[in-house]
């Protein structure tokens, strides 16, 4: 049997876990699937943390919040552009910026765990008009753009 060669980092479980947290609860009709692999995904983590004997620090919680706060705020504007409610481009563009936050934070994760090999270096920066959504942490390791 052949063996797999790309399997999700640890920041791509945390966004993944972050993410189906979201849907368990605004999909409630589908609450248990996705309690079952929030489960799996739990296991998982728990797998990488004791391989990879990741340390729990300051910088990876801060980094874990960020990035669900950037993936709740992304669905939010998804969700009323696919109700119709907004079509407004300026939110079209904010949620392409938080992307790019989001994918920003999960760098510093693979940093912070040791993933570094596995960087993501398609991220966007926010447009000028979205500085409030700037989180220092990024400027704080360098990874923010200017």
């Amino acid at each position: 049997m052949r063996a797999r060669k790309w399997l999700p980092t640890f920041a791509d479980l945390v966004d993944r876990l972050s993410i189906h947290q979201l849907k368990e609860v605004f999909i409630p009709e589908k609450k248990e699937t996705y309690a079952k692999e929030m489960s799996d995904i739990e296991h998982d983590l728990d797998i990488l943390i004791e391989q990879g004997n990741i340390k729990l620090t300051g910088s990876l919680i801060r980094s874990i919040v960020i990035l669900a706060q950037m993936n709740e705020h992304i669905w939010y504007n998804e969700s009323k552009v696919r109700k119709g409610d907004d079509q407004d481009l300026g939110l079209l563009k904010l949620t392409h910026g938080l992307n790019g936050v989001r994918n920003r934070i999960m760098n510093c994760i693979k940093y912070e765990v040791g993933e570094s090999d596995r960087l993501d270096w398609k991220t966007d920066c926010l447009a000028s008009e979205f500085d409030d959504w700037k989180v220092s942490h990024l400027d704080r390791r360098g990874e923010q753009d200017e």
